[in-house]
Order: structure tokens, then sequence, then C-alpha cells
């Protein structure tokens, strides 16, 4: 049945390209975080076991919730591996070591790129594309990637962070 929700198939079309490339980029991110969850070593093994654990859950019902608001819209979610690779804006890069504080760098730096994609789209598909609707969906993923990444970032050992202090 034809999808009739007051956005031109055209702005549909541009909207799933939006979701189709975030959906990659929670896909390759929940593959990530597993391989965190699975190789992790070091003297705070079962608290950042159970940290990412929380993590990819988290990030598999982000999935799910992507390809289900593509459906919605009227498109079909990619769903294959070769899809996602070819769709994500993040990387595959070999880990240099087992430690969390490994982990958390490069998972750290995963989330922060979905923030500034999904920051840099929000007013896009609000304002040009009509879709109020898939607006307010990813100001509400902004918000849990944003807690995601404020997670990892106060885990990281103060000798890895780059702060100033205050005022300075």
């Amino acid at each position: 049945m034809k999808t009739n929700i007051g956005i031109t198939k055209e702005n549909r079309e541009k909207v799933a390209d939006v979701l189709a490339k975030l959906l990659a980029d929670e896909f390759v991110l929940y593959t990530k975080t597993l391989g965190a969850h699975w190789n992790l070593e070091g003297h705070d093994f079962h608290t950042k076991h159970l940290f990412f654990e929380e993590h990819y859950n988290s990030i598999k019902k982000t999935i799910d919730s992507v390809a289900e608001r593509m459906r919605k819209i009227g498109s079909y979610a990619p769903a294959t591996l070769e899809q996602f690779l070819d769709l994500t804006h993040l990387t595959e890069k070999s880990n240099s070591g087992n430690t969390s504080q490994d982990y958390i760098k490069i998972l750290l730096g995963d989330h922060d790129a979905i923030i500034q994609f999904i920051r840099g789209n929000i007013s896009q598909v609000e304002e040009e594309f009509g879709d109020v609707g898939t607006a307010d969906f990813l100001t509400g993923l902004l918000q849990e990637h944003e807690e995601m990444a404020w997670m990892l970032r106060a885990s990281i050992s103060k000798q890895t962070v780059d702060k100033k202090p205050l005022g300075v």
C-alpha cells in the first residue's frame, strides 16, 4: 500500500538516505561495542564488561528503532553487512590493545561522529524535507548518544584526557 503521510516521495527518500547512513553507523558501533565486551582485558574487566554490555544492548534497541523508522516513512532498511560498510561514516580500526581505555577511546570517537552526523541533519530533515516526526526521533537519538559519550568520557583515566583547568 502507498505511503501517504504528508511528505513527498522525494523528501521521504532523502530522509531515508539519512536514516540508512545512521543505521549503518549504529550497526558498526554495535559490532565494535560487542568486540570491546568480548575481548576486554585488565584489572577493571568485570565492571567494564558489564558497562559495554549495557551499551551494546542500548545500541541494539536503537538499530531496531532506526530500521522501523525507515519502514514508517515507506522505505526499506539496509540489512546486509555489505550495505552497512558502504553507508557507514565510521571506520573499522584494529585496536592497539584490549584495555578498557583502548576501547573507550575508539567508541567515544564513534559516538562523537554519530552525534555530529545527527546534529548536522536534524534541521534539514525537519525544515527542508518536512519530516517533523523523524527530526524529533533524531533528537531523541542525539540525546542517547550524548549520554553514552558522556559515560565513556567520564570513564577515561585522567592521564589520557587533555583538560585545561577552569578559567585558564
